[in-house]
C-alpha cells in the first residue's frame, strides 16, 4: 500500500493530509494544550476541512486521529458552558455539536477513529459518530461518557448512538455511572472494532478505512436480553427499573439521571431524530440548573488543585521509596496506593509477623480481583507486588525517601517512632503521621529534626477515598511541605494543606455533626430516621452508620482531644461511653448501633440499644430539620476554621469536606453551599438554635461579619 503524503491542509487544530492511496488523515492537535478538548470555535474549522473532504473525490476514506501522543480527545471544554446565559444558549451547543457529528456519520466514505489515550464525554461522541473505531491496547486508552459527574448529560448525540451501538443496558450503566472503560472492556463491549499495539495504530486504522464502511458486530443476546433490549414491553421493563433504581440511589438530587435515561427512551421509541432534539433540550436546562454549577466547580477547583506545588516556587523533593510503619488496613492500603498508584518500592514494617502478611495480602487481594476481571494482566500484577517488602525491624529502610507512620492513637509510641526513623534512615528522609487526631506539633515535641516532620492524613478505606490532609507544624519545612503534596498526588489522592491542631480540619468540622446525631438519638429520634434524614440530605450514609462503619472505639477517639483544645462545645453525649462499655464497637466486631447478624447484617438498627441507653423512642422532628441541625453545626466549625487559618481557602474547605466525609458534591462543599444561602440566612438559623438549644450554635464571628457585611466566600 501506497503511503506517499500529498499537501497538508491546516484549518485551526485540524490538519489534514491524503495519501496516494486516497486515504485521509485528520488530526486534531489543539495549540498549548496537554490534551485535545472540543471548543465551540472549532465547528467553523471542522466544517472547512469536512466541505474540502467532501468537494475532493480522489479521498476514498478517512482516519480521525489525534496529534497528542498520550490522549485522542478528552471531552469538551467545559469552561464553555458558564458563558451561557439561558437553556437556549446551551441548546443551541448541544445542537452545533450534533450537526457536526452527524454531518460525519451521513459521509459518503468510511471515517474511522483511531483511539490512543483518553476518548473521554464528546471525545467519544466524535468516536460513536465514524463508522468504525480501532484503538491501542495501552493502559492509558480509556472510553467514557463522564458528563454525569457534572450534572450534564451526552449533548452530541451520545444518548443515541451508544445504546445502539453496544446495547441498551450497558450503555445506560456507562451513562448513569460516568465511568469509563479500558480498552480491552470497550472491544468486548463492542464500542470498538479492535485493539492493537500502538505502533501499529494508524496502520490498522488506514487499512480498515480502505475496505469501506465497517459492517456492525452482531451482538449476542440472552433470550431475556433479547427480550428487554428489541420488544417495547421489554424495554418499558428496563426504563422503569432504571428510574426506580436511580432514584433509590440519589434521592432526587440529581437531575441529570433521570434526563439521560428519558433521552435513551425517547430515541429508542420515536427514533434518532426525536432523542437528539430531547438531548439537546434537556442538555440546555441541565447547564442551569445550581446541581451542574456546582458539580463543574468541584471539577475546576481540583483541576486548579493539581497544577499547585505545596508551597508556591518551591519545588518537590522526588520519592522513590516509602517506608510504612504497621500493617493494619491503614498500612496496607497506605502500600497499595505507593505501589500501584505512586510506583515506589515500600517497605512495611510490624513487630508481628502476621501484621506484615495482612498488609500484604491488602494488596494482592484487591489486584487479584482486577485479574480476574480481566482489567489486568498477572505479569502486570506480580511487577507492583514485586515492589512490596517487609520486616520486623528497621532493615531496608536506610534508603526510604519518606517513612509514614500508620500506629495506633498513641503519642509516646509515634514519639518513639520519630526517635527510631530519625535513628535508622537518612537525615533527609521525612518523617509523617496518618494521625487522625493527634496533634503534629506533639508527635514532633522531641524530634531532632522537626523540620522533617509533617501529617499524612488518609481516609478509610485508603485505597477508595480521594483525599489527603497535609498537616504542617510552624517548623515543618516548605520542602517537607511540597515533596509531601506532590506524593500525595501521585498516589492518586487530592491533597489539602491545613494547620496543626486538634482534629485538623475534617474531623474537626465532622465531630460537631456527629454529637449532634448522638444528641437527636438520645432525645428519642429513631436511629434509622436521624440517618435516613442525613442521607436525603445528600451524605453517603447517615451519621450513626459512619460511626459503626468507622469504628465507634475509632470514632470517640478525637473528641477528648477536641475538647481539650477547644472546649466544651466538642462535649460528646454519654451515648458513646455507655455503647463502647457495652463492647460496641461497629461494623469490625459485629456489634454497634447496626444488627451485623441476621440475614442483612447492617442494614437494620440493632433495638437492643435503645434499651442500654434508656431511650424511649419518639419521633417529633422532621426529616429537614434533623438535617439542619446536623449540618448547621458542620458549617459553623467550617467557617472558625477558615478564620483561623486552619485551610487555606474556602475552596480547600469545600474540596476537603466533599472528598473526606461525602459532604453533597451536588451543594459544592460547605462553603459554596453556605453562599447559596445566603451568610445572612445562615447565622439567622445558628442563632435561633442558640436560643432553644445553647452555646455550641453560636455564630461564629466570622460568619456574623460577613453577613453585616453582605460578603460571600466565593
Amino acid at each position: 500500500m501506497s503511503d506517499q503524503q500529498q499537501p497538508v491542509i491546516e484549518q485551526g487544530a485540524f490538519t489534514l493530509t491524503t495519501r496516494d492511496d486516497g486515504i485521509a488523515i485528520l488530526s486534531m492537535d489543539v495549540p498549548g494544550e496537554s490534551m485535545n478538548t472540543l471548543k465551540q470555535e472549532f465547528g467553523e474549522d471542522i466544517t472547512k476541512v469536512l466541505d474540502h473532504i467532501e468537494a475532493d473525490k480522489s479521498i476514498k476514506g478517512l482516519v480521525l486521529t489525534s496529534g497528542k501522543p498520550s490522549s485522542f480527545v478528552a471531552g469538551a471544554d467545559i469552561s464553555m458552558l458558564a458563558a451561557c446565559e439561558s437553556a437556549d444558549q446551551a441548546e443551541a451547543l448541544s445542537k452545533g455539536g450534533q450537526d457536526v457529528f452527524q454531518r460525519i456519520e451521513e459521509m459518503r466514505i468510511p471515517v474511522i477513529a483511531a483511539i490512543h489515550g483518553p476518548a473521554l464525554g464528546g471525545g467519544l461522541e466524535l468516536a460513536l459518530a465514524c463508522h468504525g473505531r480501532v484503538c491501542s491496547d495501552a493502559s492509558i486508552t480509556q472510553l467514557g461518557l463522564p458528563e454525569v459527574q457534572l450534572g450534564l448529560l451526552p449533548g452530541s448525540g451520545g444518548t443515541q448512538r451508544l445504546p445502539r451501538l453496544i446495547g441498551i443496558q450497558q450503555a445506560m450503566k456507562m451513562m448513569l455511572t460516568g465511568a469509563a472503560v479500558k480498552a480491552k472492556q470497550a472491544r468486548k463491549y463492542g464500542i470498538v472494532d479492535d485493539m492493537v499495539p500502538h505502533s501499529i495504530l494508524l496502520d490498522v486504522a488506514i487499512e480498515m478505512a480502505s475496505k469501506g464502511k465497517p459492517k456492525r458486530r452482531e451482538r449476542k443476546l440472552s433470550l431475556v436480553n433479547k427480550f428487554l433490549e428489541n420488544t417495547s414491553a421489554g424495554r418499558n421493563i428496563l426504563f422503569k427499573q432504571a428510574r426506580k433504581q436511580t432514584l433509590a440511589k440519589t434521592k432526587g438530587n440529581y437531575p441529570s439521571p433521570p434526563k439521560i435515561i428519558d433521552c435513551i427512551e425517547v430515541g429508542l421509541s420515536k427514533g434518532i431524530k426525536a432523542g437528539m432534539a430531547v438531548e439537546a433540550k434537556h442538555f440546555g436546562q441541565l447547564v442551569m440548573t445550581p446541581e451542574s454549577k456546582q458539580l463543574r466547580n468541584i471539577f475546576f477547583a481540583t483541576t486548579e488543585m493539581k497544577k499547585e506545588t505545596g508551597v508556591e516556587n518551591v519545588e518537590p523533593a522526588k520519592v522513590r521509596k516509602v517506608g510504612i510503619l504497621g500493617g493494619g488496613l491503614m498500612g496496607g492500603g497506605i502500600a497499595f496506593v505507593s505501589v500501584t498508584k505512586a510506583g515506589v518500592l515500600a517497605r512495611i514494617k510490624d513487630i508481628n509477623p502476621q501484621g506484615i502478611a495482612n498488609a500484604m495480602k491488602y494488596s494482592y487481594d484487591l489486584l487479584n480481583k482486577k485479574v480476574k476481571r480481566r482489567f489486568m494482566l498477572k505479569a502486570e500484577m506480580q511487577q507492583q507486588l514485586s515492589r512490596l517488602t517487609g520486616s520486623l525491624d528497621y532493615s531496608g529502610f536506610k534508603d526510604t525517601d519518606m517513612v509514614i507512620e500508620a500506629v495506633f492513637e498513641d503519642v509516646e509510641l509515634k514519639q518513639k517512632m520519630v526517635a527510631d526513623v530519625e535513628q535508622y534512615t537518612t537525615e533527609q528522609t521525612i518523617f509523617a503521621s496518618n494521625t487522625s487526631s493527634i496533634p503534629i506539633g506533639q508527635i514532633a515535641e522531641k524530634a531532632q529534626r522537626p523540620e522533617l516532620v509533617i501529617g499524612l492524613h488518609y481516609f478509610s478505606p485508603v485505597d477508595k477515598m480521594p483525599l489527603a490532609e497535609v498537616i504542617a507544624t510552624d517548623k515543618t519545612s516548605d520542602q517537607t511541605i511540597s515533596t509531601t503534596v506532590e506524593f500525595a498526588r501521585r498516589q492518586g489522592k487530592t491533597p489539602i494543606v491545613v494547620k496543626d491542631g486538634a482534629g485538623f480540619y475534617v474531623n474537626r468540622i465532622l465531630a460537631p455533626y456527629m454529637n449532634q446525631a448522638a444528641s437527636l438519638v438520645l432525645s428519642g429520634e429513631p436511629i434509622e430516621y436521624v440517618d435516613k434524614a442525613l442521607v436525603k440530605f445528600g451524605f453517603p450514609v447517615g451519621p450513626v452508620k459512619l460511626l459503626d462503619e468507622v469504628g465507634i472505639d475509632v470514632g470517640t477517639k478525637i473528641i477528648p482531644i477536641l475538647v481539650n483544645q477547644f472546649g466544651d462545645r466538642f462535649e460528646a453525649p454519654a451515648v458513646f461511653e455507655k455503647v463502647l462499655d457495652d463492647g460496641r464497637k461497629g461494623k469490625k466486631n459485629g456489634k454497634g448501633f447496626y444488627d451485623y447478624t441476621g440475614k442483612k447484617p447492617g442494614k437494620l438498627v440493632d433495638e437492643s440499644i435503645y434499651s442500654l441507653l434508656g431511650i424511649s423512642v419518639n419521633q417529633t422532628l422532621s426529616a429537614t430539620e434533623v438535617a439542619e441541625r446536623c449540618v448547621l453545626l458542620m458549617l459553623n466549625e467550617a467557617a472558625m476554621c477558615l478564620e483561623e487559618g486552619v485551610i487555606r481557602n474556602a475552596r480547600d474547605g469545600d474540596i476537603g469536606a466533599i472528598f473526606g466525609i461525602g459532604f453533597p458534591p451536588f451543594l459544592g462543599g460547605p462553603f459554596r453551599y453556605m453562599d447559596s444561602l445566603g451568610l445572612d440566612k445562615v447565622v439567622e438559623r445558628l442563632e435561633h438554635y442558640h436560643r432553644l438549644l445553647g452555646e455550641k450554635y453560636a455564630p461564629a464571628s466570622v460568619l456574623k461579619d460577613m453577613a453585616s457585611e453582605k460578603k460571600t466566600f466565593y
